[in-house]
């Protein structure tokens, strides 16, 4: 019934209106687009649909006066201004002016910071210029270029990462790319409290809001600044693909310039509406299974927000139609366009942390449909471990959109790829704050091509460029993509055991555990053993398959076991959350993929300094580490 409900058009269709103009948060084209869905939600006719309004602080562009860039002499006398486009900007920049010489570093990773530290060459009180992708946030760019001490932050689009291409699916070189730099989620002004009207909120704001400047900047801004440039030369991998830049690192110009760059963006209260609407389950009403997509986009956003907002609307309408056939899930569904997700999924955040206390007990997981198709070729599921089992199975199931009769399973097997298209979660994720934040297991499809998506955060990321990047198969790519998690989607609604992989934890603290035990030797040699992380391990595992053989062996049709046994499982994300750091200054507590000194990556990181940098290794903050980790597991 889903297979035949499911409808190729209506998805081209919704892309194409929500992709007509910009449509930021709090604008009216904003506003009228979330009026347009409220109104496709209550055709609908669902059990319940409704808004929630909350006040959230932006950050937008000044309108008068704009963030600039200059060449400067020694003395800081002007000498020429760098042409920018007004409304490029990067949201929640710190405001203010910074004078100093450029330090290109490459994609701004930790690797690319030691690099630089380990040939003598300081970014402190410089301006860095850093290329977009990397697998690395803005935020992660900014934050790691003012950690190493410099001035400001310069990113900008490669044509080495986003080539040129005859038949306009390349990135110009006169585009910059646009993306929050809040190392986190939410609004910055009010972590771990949601903004909802009359609430007061203690005087403080996020520690992940940058204390530096930061621009998007163009390859053609950024080969202005590159190639008048002295000092070391590049490594090889880090070669750019710009025009008479011969690849040096700085920090001096050939000339005796440096640059001067100023931001000058205003924090702004927005009014934001998330809208809801949902079908109530038969037996278990007051769990849901949630489906979201963010509304708004500072661009076109056909990739951004249209397909996302497109396919959840699509599965709305079909799992609606399929109730009216007779279609009766056990379960509630929630689908939920979302607002300023741009700005770090601010209206997702804000709604987590209003219902904080009850999600373990009430939300059965999430499904992010955000920028869910960027080609047709590969798939790519960023996911918690506990959904693998029902993603195996959908894509045996689904029928890959470009190779027609083959499942995307059996194509994957052609190719000589594995069906294991698995990845862990990641900060800018829609899924990312459902898992690292609230404990629900969270899912992110996506859909792509080989070579990267170019057009995201800018203004050519059109309905029509998607098409042709598409081969005009944007309808049944959506579709089949649709079709994915309507799969999943429907034996998380039907069954009656959730089936979530409740043991597949144990083999993701098992990596973290063969990481530790490469250095068990000089781990003893200081009187530590990570013994413990083996033991809270097996702990883990001996339960997990103690519940999985109860289940197995139980009447799963009295509904009373039933409800106790799925009680037991959505619990299990809910209990990898720390309970030793605070939710206001720590916000991403998941033990496995969250955040900062309580997680495992972090333990792990800082051991293998031992090996990589020891003079960099602080015994006592690893025992702190590991006697936080160890009170955690336990």
């Amino acid at each position: 019934m889903m297979r035949r409900l499911l409808q190729d058009e209506d998805i081209h269709n919704t892309v194409s209106r929500v992709s007509r103009a910009n449509h930021p948060p709090g604008s009216a084209e904003g506003t009228s687009l979330a009026s347009e869905i409220l109104r496709r939600f209550r055709r609908l006719q669902m059990d319940h649909t409704w808004t929630e309004s909350l006040y959230a602080t932006l950050q937008f562009p000044n309108r008068s006066q704009r963030s600039s860039l200059w060449l400067v002499d020694s003395s800081g006398l002007i000498l020429e201004q760098i042409p920018l486009n007004p409304a490029d900007f990067c949201p929640y920049s710190a405001t203010g002016s910074t004078t100093g010489g450029i330090v290109y570093a490459n994609y701004g990773r930790p690797e690319d910071f030691n690099w630089l530290k380990s040939t003598g060459v300081s970014v402190i009180g410089c301006v860095v210029v850093m290329r977009v992708g990397g697998g690395v946030s803005f935020a992660e760019k900014v934050w790691l270029a003012e950690r190493n001490g410099a001035g400001g932050a310069l990113i900008y689009p490669d044509p080495a990462d986003v080539p040129q291409d005859p038949r306009r699916l390349g990135l110009n070189t006169y585009t910059a790319v646009s993306e929050h730099v809040h190392l986190g989620s939410g609004d910055p002004f009010t972590p771990g409290f949601p903004s909802f009207n009359h609430t007061q909120f203690p005087p403080i704001q996020s520690s992940g809001l940058p204390l530096i400047p930061a621009l998007p900047i163009s390859a053609t801004v950024a080969a202005k600044l590159l190639s008048q440039l002295a000092g070391p030369s590049c490594p090889l991998s880090w070669r750019v693909r710009l025009p008479y830049v011969r690849c040096v690192v700085g920090p001096q110009f050939s000339s005796g310039r440096q640059v001067k760059m100023a931001v000058h963006n205003a924090m702004t209260p927005v009014l934001l509406n998330n809208i809801f609407s949902s079908l109530e389950g038969r037996d278990e009403p007051d769990q849901y299974i949630i489906l979201g997509a963010q509304r708004d986009s500072l661009g076109p956003g056909a990739v951004k927000s249209g397909i996302g907002t497109a396919i959840l609307l699509e599965l709305a309408r079909t799992f609606a139609a399929m109730v009216k056939n007779g279609f009766s899930p056990r379960r509630s569904l929630l689908f939920v366009s979302w607002d300023a997700g741009d700005f770090g999924n601010v209206g997702a955040t804000e709604w987590l942390e209003g219902y904080l206390s009850m999600l373990h007990l009430k939300a059965v997981a999430y499904f992010s449909l955000d920028q869910a198709i960027m080609g047709d070729d590969v798939l790519s599921a960023y996911s918690s471990p506990l959904l693998v089992d029902l993603l195996d199975a959908a894509i045996r199931q689904v029928e890959h959109p470009k190779h027609a009769g083959q499942t995307i399973y059996s194509q994957a097997e052609r190719e000589g790829g594995s069906w294991r298209i698995m990845k862990p979660l990641y900060l800018n994720s829609g899924a990312y704050s459902f898992t690292a934040f609230a404990g629900v297991p969270a899912m992110e499809l996506r859909f792509t091509k080989e070579r990267a998506y170019p057009f995201i955060n800018t203004p050519l990321d059109s309905a029509s460029r998607l098409q042709e990047v598409l081969g005009g198969r944007l309808g049944v790519t959506g579709r089949s993509l649709g079709e994915l998690v309507g799969e999943m989607v429907l034996r998380l609604a039907h069954d009656h055991i959730l089936p979530l992989r409740i043991t597949s934890y144990a083999q993701t603290v098992l990596q973290f555990s063969a990481q530790l035990n490469k250095h068990s030797a000089e781990l003893q040699s200081r009187g530590l053993s990570p013994q413990w992380v083996f033991s809270a391990r097996g702990d883990y595992s001996r339960a997990a398959e103690t519940l999985q053989r109860a289940i197995d062996y139980s009447d799963l049709h009295d509904p009373t076991t039933a409800r106790s046994y799925n009680t037991r499982i959505m619990r299990v994300e809910y209990y990898f959350l720390s309970q030793y750091v605070s939710v206001v200054e720590t916000p991403f507590r998941h033990v496995i993929h969250g955040r900062g000194n309580h997680t495992l990556s972090a333990l792990t990181e800082h051991l293998a300094l031992l090996t990589s940098d020891p003079g960099r290794f602080d015994e006592g903050r690893f025992r702190r580490q590991l006697a936080f980790e160890k009170k955690q597991q336990l």
